[in-house]
């Protein structure tokens, strides 16, 4: 009784804005205690209403920097902004290796930004199935923005369109990505470009190629034509920075857009479709090792498998049947 006491308190407090509370709330459900359904469960009414931004690219090409900056333009419109910062997790702990929060300093007194980092937990697409858990406690915490920073995974870090109203690719020149933007497909990723270290050169040839690749792709009469921002996130002064002003205004024109055009409803609708797919998942991944726990099977599956006995998908057909069709017969 006095447990779930606590975790009312601090959901409270979370509604409050509490950043205490998000943390130790964040930590339960990445850590899946066996009550983080029940905090979800009671800060889901509350979620929806912020706007979410991904920053999504290949390493080394600024997404911290310019996430950085972000921030900064959000807060100047008196915004508050959480940051959900995706990490490489270690190999050994699973836990996320802070590299970028430590780029993101400068923010950590500021009352009005929340920093996160999350560990991937080797999901390729960029996000961990908790990340979709810990938006929503941000959300129910009252952030205005929140801006989820994927990890450098290339091409297959993708996932970033589930979940984001608004997706920016960070590009730079030199370093093939503008190429492999557009071998990944830029038009189902990006609703924005940012060409970063746009002051090196062959910049103007890479924004050249980005701009004429999107200008060749069909678009339906009114659809979001993505578009192309040199950016320069790094410089001594500030005047030598770049783009971030035509960034954060681009962010506020795609809101703009997808809400006067009603789009946000569909966006809406297939973040939930997604996360509702990742919570069955996982509960049904969760209910048959529960049920395999202790019989000894899971290691006779899996070295049938590796003697070449089985395989995979017969031993997947064999257990749904055994464990799933039992639960239904009783």
């Amino acid at each position: 009784m006095k447990k779930s006491k606590d975790i009312d308190e601090m959901i409270q407090q979370l509604f409050a804005g509490n950043r205490r509370a998000a943390s130790r709330l964040i930590t339960r459900v990445e850590n899946e205690t066996e009550d983080h359904h029940e905090i979800m469960k009671k800060i889901y009414p509350r979620t929806g209403q912020a706007t979410i931004v991904g920053i999504t690219g290949s390493g080394g090409a600024g997404k911290s920097t310019l996430t950085d900056h972000l921030i900064q333009k959000f807060r100047e419109q008196g915004k508050t902004v959480g940051v959900i910062v995706v990490d490489p997790s270690s190999p050994f702990s699973g836990g996320a290796l802070l590299g970028d929060r430590i780029r993101l300093q400068r923010h950590f007194l500021d009352d009005g930004v929340y920093i996160r980092s999350l560990a991937s937990r080797g999901c390729l697409g960029g996000l961990s199935s908790a990340t979709y858990n810990v938006i929503r406690i941000l959300e129910a915490m009252g952030m205005d923005i929140i801006i989820v920073e994927t990890l450098g995974a290339g091409q297959d870090e993708i996932d970033i369109i589930h979940i984001a109203n608004t997706c920016i690719l960070v590009a730079t020149p030199g370093m093939g990505d503008d190429i492999q933007a557009m071998k990944a497909g830029i038009m189902e990723i990006a609703d924005i470009i940012a060409l970063n270290k746009s002051d090196l050169e062959g910049a103007n040839r890479s924004l050249r190629q980005l701009q004429t690749a999107l200008s060749v792709a069909s678009l339906e009469e009114g659809q979001w034509a993505p578009r192309v921002i040199p950016t320069v996130s790094i410089g001594s002064r500030p005047e030598d920075l770049k783009g971030i002003d035509e960034l954060a205004s681009a962010i506020t024109e795609h809101q703009e857009y997808l809400h006067t055009t009603r789009s946000i409803d569909k966006v809406k609708f297939e973040r939930v479709e997604e996360e509702l797919g990742l919570v069955f998942k996982d509960e049904l991944q969760r209910l048959i090792f529960k049920g395999l726990r202790g019989t000894g099977k899971k290691r006779k599956y899996i070295n049938s498998i590796i003697e070449g006995k089985n395989d995979p998908y017969s031993v997947v057909e064999e257990i749904l049947n055994t464990y799933l069709i039992r639960k239904k017969k009783k």
